[in-house]
Formats: C-alpha cells, sequence, structure tokens
C-alpha cells in the first residue's frame, strides 16, 4: 500500500525546491496521500524507520521549512471545499486547498474569504501554518479565521480542535510552522460574497506617514510600497462597495502581467547586471506608479500576478514602533546605499491570540523586504533584521530570517508553551528538520 503514495526516490532524481528557487533538497520519499490513513501509513514507516516528516503546500515559503532529506509528504491529492455552511457563515476545506481554488469554490456559494493576502497560489494549510496576512487593521491573519482544523498526530490519532476540543492545541496549531501534526482539515469563517474598491495612487513618504492613522480608519484595507532612493509611495486602498464592477480584464492584463511582470524582469536583470543602475532604477519604478480605481469581488481584487522570482524577508513590528522604525529603514538604505531597487511592501493587522502568531498579542506593522532571486541578499537582509529587532520585531515564519530559539523566546509569551505542547505531541522529533530544530533550540 505504502509504495502506492510515493512520487519517486532519491536516487531517481527526488529533488524538491521552493517557488523562489533559494531553497532546494534531496529527499529520500515524496508521499501523496490521498486519505487520512495514508497520511497515517506514513507516520508509522517514518517512526519505524527513524525518518522525519515535513508537510510541503506550494512551496511559497522563502524560509526552509521543508528542506529535509528523510521524507516530504504533499496534500496534492487532498484539496478542495468540504461543506460551506452558510447558516453559520464558515466553510470546510481540504488543508492542501490551493488559496486560489478555494476563491473559486466559495464563490460559486456566494460567500468569500474574509481577508488576504496578495498571493493566492499558498495552499491553505501552508498560508496558515505560516502565519499568512493580508492589511487592514481591524483584520487578523489568515489563521485568526479558523474555528476548527483535523489532524493527524505524531502517534496515529486523529483529532479534532476547536476553542471547545483540543483548546489547547487548537490555540497553538492555527499557526503550527507544520511541527506539531499533519493538517487535514480546516474550517474558517466565511462572509458573504462582496465586491471591493480598489484604489492606486502616489503620495509622498513623510506625508504618508504623518496621515497614517486616517489612511487605517477609513480604509478597510490599506498598504503602501516604498520605493528606495525616492520619497514617492504606492498608496493601496480598498473598500467594500455596490457600485457595479469596473474592471477592464486587458488594462488589468497589461498592468498586472506586462508591467509588474514582464518589465519587472526585465528591470531585475539590468539591476542585477548593472547594480550602479538601482538608484535610478528604484526612483523610475516610483515614478511609474499605476493610478486608477478598479471594481470587483474581492477574490478578484487581493490577488496580483507574480512571476518575477525574487527572495524576501519579512517582519511584524509592534504598530506603535512603526513609523519610527521604517524611517531609519529609510534612512539606513540611503546611508549605507544598497544596490537595491525593490519596492519594501508595508502592511497592517490585527493582533492576535495565537501562540506563534508574529501578531500575537500586539495590533502589528509588517515591512517586507526583497530581492531578485539571482541577487546577493545576506548584507541588505542581516542589517534590516538587525534594525527590525531593534524594534521588538518579529519574523515571519515563511520568509527568510536568522533567528533562533535564544533570541525568539524572549519575544513570545507562548514560546514556552508552544515547545512542551510539541514535545508532548512529537516527543521523537518525527516533524522536524534542520531549520526548525535551530529555530526551536533543539540540536
Amino acid at each position: 500500500m505504502i509504495e502506492g503514495l510515493i512520487k519517486s526516490v532519491a536516487k531517481k532524481g527526488t529533488q524538491w525546491s521552493n517557488w523562489a528557487g533559494n531553497v532546494a533538497c534531496v529527499a529520500e520519499h515524496i508521499f501523496y496521500p490521498r486519505t487520512e490513513a495514508d497520511i497515517i501509513e506514513v507516520i508509522q514507516l517514518a517512526a519505524r524507520e527513524g525518518k522525519q516528516i515535513r508537510v510541503v503546500g506550494e512551496g511559497h515559503s522563502f524560509s526552509p521549512l521543508i528542506a529535509t532529506d528523510c521524507f516530504i509528504l504533499s496534500l496534492t491529492y487532498m484539496t478542495g471545499i468540504i461543506d460551506v455552511d452558510k447558516d453559520n457563515l464558515q466553510a470546510t476545506a481540504w488543508a492542501g486547498t490551493s488559496i486560489n481554488k478555494a476563491n473559486a469554490a466559495l464563490f460559486k456559494f456566494g460567500v468569500a474569504m474574509i481577508n488576504l493576502g496578495d498571493i493566492d497560489v499558498q495552499s491553505l494549510a501552508g498560508a496558515t501554518a505560516t502565519g499568512t496576512h493580508g492589511t487592514g487593521t481591524a483584520f487578523g491573519n489568515v489563521s485568526t479565521e479558523i474555528v476548527a482544523f483535523t489532524i493527524v498526530t505524531a502517534d496515529g490519532r486523529i483529532l479534532n480542535c476547536s476553542k471547545d476540543e483540543n483548546a489547547r492545541l487548537f490555540a497553538a496549531g492555527r499557526v503550527s510552522l507544520g511541527a506539531l501534526g499533519v493538517i487535514t482539515k480546516i474550517t474558517f469563517n466565511v462572509v458573504e460574497a462582496y465586491k471591493l474598491e480598489y484604489k492606486s495612487s502616489a503620495n509622498d513618504f513623510y506625508e504618508t506617514l504623518d496621515a497614517l492613522e486616517a489612511y487605517n480608519q477609513k480604509n478597510r484595507n490599506f498598504e503602501f510600497y516604498y520605493f528606495p532612493y525616492s520619497n514617492q509611495l504606492q498608496l493601496k486602498e480598498s473598500n467594500v462597495t455596490d457600485k457595479p464592477i469596473k474592471h477592464n480584464k486587458i488594462l488589468a492584463h497589461i498592468n498586472d502581467v506586462f508591467l509588474e511582470n514582464t518589465v519587472m524582469k526585465l528591470v531585475c536583470k539590468v539591476g542585477v547586471a548593472f547594480p550602479s543602475l538601482t538608484k535610478t532604477l528604484g526612483r523610475w519604478m516610483a515614478k511609474a506608479v499605476p493610478k486608477g480605481v478598479t471594481i470587483d469581488y474581492s477574490h478578484e481584487i487581493y490577488a496580483t500576478v507574480r512571476d518575477v522570482r525574487f527572495k524576501e524577508m519579512e517582519y511584524n513590528i509592534p504598530i506603535e514602533h512603526f513609523k519610527t522604525c521604517i524611517r531609519a529603514f529609510k534612512e539606513l538604505l540611503e546611508e549605507k546605499e544598497y544596490e537595491v531597487f525593490f519596492p519594501v511592501e508595508c502592511r497592517f493587522v490585527k493582533g492576535d491570540d495565537i501562540w506563534l502568531s508574529p501578531a500575537y498579542g500586539r495590533d502589528s506593522a509588517y515591512i517586507a523586504v526583497h530581492v531578485p532571486a539571482a541577487a546577493e541578499h545576506n548584507p541588505y537582509f542581516k542589517e534590516m533584521e538587525a534594525l527590525f529587532m531593534r524594534y521588538d520585531g518579529r519574523p515571519h515564519w515563511g520568509k527568510m530570517h536568522t533567528r533562533t530559539a535564544e533570541s525568539l523566546s524572549a519575544t513570545y509569551e507562548k514560546w514556552d508553551d508552544f515547545l512542551a505542547l510539541r514535545a508532548e505531541l512529537d516527543p521523537n522529533e518525527l516533524f522536524l528538520n534542520p531549520h526548525l530544530k535551530k529555530v526551536f533550540g533543539l540540536e
């Protein structure tokens, strides 16, 4: 039976890599289960052979969460919407379901996810396990909308978790880093399908910071992009509307696919080949900020096409420190003259009570920095990570960072509780890999 779940073996070339290409490994086996019983078989095999298991979604994490030379378990075949409860506005899906496929299926039922980020290709399990988020000070990250989930543990039990059942595991498991077991089903809050009016515009860096609270208060969703070596930002504002759809698909294709991807690919090639041009490129992109209004259903507004490969580090900062931190970021970047031109994304999220959520216990801002996949990132990311840490920064678990338990434990109130629960559920460290052992201080 187990042979039917194996994709291939290492000697035949079982190499896995993430979307960005910055993380790769050769696993002994990649398994493609179709049922929870299949997952239990893989767990039992791993336990007998002393192997570790990492569960993979769509590979959109930039950190080495998956890298292993043992077993990878893919939820490719455990996808789809299981149930939509329109009376209670909840939906249940298999954990391997991609966000974009979930969006399309939910829309047919006349409902939608409450808030999302700007990429929709991740699996529900992967997005929630890493604390993926959108923007809007009234909304937490995607995991905060989970009301229940089912998990297969290291000893082969299938547990249902909610605030009323296995409550400790529910509190920890909504952002689990895949370290507590294999989550197979997720039930989450939804709302009736809604339209958003999205406005893109340009504004001055300092003027925007002076009016930041007003921007967040008047908009359901607000974020901005800072362009290195420029004082101009791209503002993105979205609000619920009953206005008719205004979405020119041809113009959207030109903007999303041609300008933001084809042209950006060319910009990246030029920037990597000729680093002396990075200041010019950053200022040019600032002047090319798209301006206009689009109206469509929420899932058509949130997601953007991302064909340009890049590496990313993103940090959560307490919102009260954000203005000081982003000003210091801009000053440091310009002082050190880092050869970067990729825009810096700034978003805002409501605090939550999920043990290892970066937004645990605090309303937050996120600052995301990027470089082209082919570019060197270490000096830039290292310096900015040190800056973020000075403002009690916490890394986004799915993005690049160098943090370990030594510094992380001090910033998470529930750190020891999470480690104790992990050890209780998985004493033989079945669901760890070298990266997580460093993060948890278990080397």
